[in-house]
């Protein structure tokens, strides 16, 4: 399938399912802790299985487990996007589809250590991506950007992956910005959107890092890993429950504190998270490491407290 193909077809389908989600009520309404104020149609991010099972066309032998781990992955986040299930049940489903994709990628083969290791790393990523979905734009801009560097690497330094499977993610993610890079979005990604192009992303990144053995290269998420983890540092100094809905993540203090325009927050993430790619790219190194992320935490922790609105009592 070509590309121009691919990206017509991914147009006309998610406005097929504009329709079919507006038809069953798959919205999102906004409430205190949201960083929008508009009902929006969720599960937007159905293009990216609609991009797996294109990807499955083009080569089922080749990628049958991945898509399959895709897919499960996926069709349980839809499910909770419209239905809200137990962590139990996502949790499951997530370890399901964890599976298919090590079994992908010879994963079983490594040291058992390894493996449990490799699962809260995925199983993290995944989860710290779904966080961070929460402004207009910066899901789709920040995977694209992941996406389009990832590629580099692999064309003009390792080849560590069939080009398809980068490209037809990519693809999908400008697709899916023509509806979600706006000041009012026409639709959200969703848990099935953020969680599915998280998988897709850990899965490449963690293939480019068995190729190599760099693990630098896991500062091609370094910038929304540092939100992450140190949020929920700040949470639990706070004594907050981090598994409930909150509004502390740095983006978020940036858009619903500061009232920054989500487009400029997300595209701020998007080009430090580039900043961070080029960097990696042309000095892998521990150091380079060290250089990423020290600075990050500095900027976290002095600029944070500065810039949230001061509680009223």
């Amino acid at each position: 399938m070509s590309y121009l193909v691919l990206a017509i077809s991914l147009f006309m389908l998610i406005l097929i399912y504009f329709k079919v989600a507006d038809h069953f009520n798959i919205i999102d309404k906004p409430n205190e802790r949201s960083s929008h104020k508009e009902v929006t149609i969720r599960g937007g991010g159905v293009i990216y299985l609609f991009a797996g099972l294109a990807l499955l066309i083009n080569d089922f032998a080749t990628y049958w487990p991945f898509v399959a781990g895709l897919m499960t992955i996926g069709v349980i986040s839809f499910l909770d996007d419209v239905f809200t299930l137990s962590n139990r049940i996502r949790i499951i489903f997530h370890i399901a589809a964890v599976s298919l994709l090590f079994y992908f990628l010879s994963v079983f083969t490594f040291h058992l250590v390894w493996v449990i290791c490799l699962y809260v790393l995925v199983i993290g990523i995944i989860n710290a991506y779904n966080f961070m979905d929460g402004i207009n734009g910066i899901t789709g801009l920040y995977s694209l950007v992941v996406l389009l560097f990832l590629q580099y690497v692999n064309v003009s330094q390792v080849h560590f992956a069939g080009e398809d499977m980068i490209w037809y993610p990519a693809i999908a993610s400008v697709v899916f910005l023509v509806f979600n890079f706006r000041k009012k979005a026409k639709c959200f990604a969703g848990d099935v959107g953020s969680v599915t192009i998280a998988f897709w992303i850990a899965g490449s990144l963690l293939q480019l890092i068995i190729q190599t053995g760099n693990y630098t290269y896991i500062l091609f998420l370094a910038i929304y890993g540092v939100d992450t983890i140190l949020t929920i540092i700040h949470r639990l100094y706070l004594k907050q429950n981090i598994f409930k809905a909150h509004r502390l993540h740095f983006y978020q203090i940036l858009a619903n504190d500061r009232k920054i325009p989500h487009l400029y927050v997300s595209t701020l993430y998007a080009i430090l998270q580039a900043i961070v790619c080029v960097i990696v790219i042309f000095n892998g190194s521990m150091l380079s490491f060290a250089g990423v992320i020290i600075p990050l935490v500095i900027l976290y922790v002095a600029l944070k407290p500065k810039l949230m609105k001061p509680v009223t009592v």
